[in-house]
């Protein structure tokens, strides 16, 4: 049905607002599906996502490739996270195109001096709060969403500091109004964004290789909890999965638990690899190859 993209500076109310409208929708006439994806649904602390590059980069993937998974044109996802960079929002906003929703982004407007205050009121709380010098950071490379690009449009302006932020704020029902509108073809002020051969294309092959990945992934760590029953505890070594296969070299047990967030970890991560331009696996076996190396690097004798 529609992505909603909530922006701004750190500590300047967007999990508010994404509260705000998540409530709004759910109250409206439509009763719609409504879900929120952010940081705190996967557990991630805001200084180690935002402690280098690399971290920063990850965390982006990891909303990105949960927001790929949940669109639908049944729901509403908000994604209630910085999404500070304007790259990252055409990111985005080419994920509801390929999905054939609305997509709208919400922006917290604030002075920086007053998410600094708040920042510092969330330390005093012992709330999640950002690190002086990752505050700092994060503040200098916002870029500001503009109407003018197709990937910041339409645009919705809260300004939380003045005017606090409720469901009945002018943003949150214009927004509402914006997302529930029955369309049809004298419809003029609300835009489906349309899919293209090519982004239609790309997000198939992207499910198969999910699905080819979350299926494969499994058989190895289902074969890993048989091998072990096996050797009665004793390590893993040169257990094959096939002809053309690597073999699973574990130099110590593993458990159920630590096997799947295992997997989670390496299925988050490959689903990252199109933000870098490498595809990810689209056979079973490619997958398996993978899967086995990483666990192989992370548990084995190096």
């Amino acid at each position: 049905m529609a992505l909603v993209v909530i922006c701004g500076q750190p500590c300047s109310g967007k999990s508010t607002a994404a509260a705000c409208l998540a409530e709004a929708l759910q109250e409206s006439e439509s009763k719609l599906s409504v879900r929120v994806i952010n940081e705190s649904s996967f557990h991630l602390n805001p200084n180690q996502n935002y402690a280098d590059m690399p971290a920063e980069k990850n965390l982006r993937g990891v909303l990105r490739s949960e927001v790929d998974r949940s669109l639908s044109r049944d729901n509403i996802i908000i994604v209630d996270s910085l999404n500070n960079i304007k790259g990252y929002r055409y990111e985005l906003w080419c994920l509801a195109r390929a999905a054939g929703t609305r997509y709208c982004v919400i922006h917290c407007d604030v002075e920086v001096t007053t998410c600094r205050k708040w920042n510092e009121e969330r330390r005093e709380k012992l709330e999640s709060f950002y690190d002086d010098k990752i505050f700092e950071d994060l503040v200098s490379r916002f870029e500001r969403p503009d109407s003018r690009n197709r990937w910041d449009s339409p645009l919705f302006e809260l300004w939380p500091s003045r005017d606090g932020i409720e469901k009945s704020s002018a943003a949150i029902v214009d927004a509402v109004m914006y997302l529930t509108k029955k369309v049809d073809s004298k419809t003029r002020d609300v835009r489906v964004l349309q899919p293209t051969i090519a982004t239609q294309n790309a997000r198939t092959t992207e499910a198969n290789s999910l699905y080819e990945m979350d299926r494969a992934t499994q058989e190895v760590a289902n074969m890993i909890v048989e091998a072990q029953s096996r050797a009665m505890g004793g390590p893993l070594n040169g257990v094959s999965l096939g002809p053309g296969l690597p073999s699973i070299d574990i130099s110590r047990p593993v458990g159920l638990p630590e096997l799947r967030t295992l997997r989670r970890t390496f299925i988050k991560l490959t689903g990252q690899s199109s933000l870098s331009g490498r595809p990810p696996p689209s056979d079973a076996d490619s997958a398996k190859r993978m899967f086995v190396d990483y666990l192989n690097r992370e548990l084995g004798k190096g």
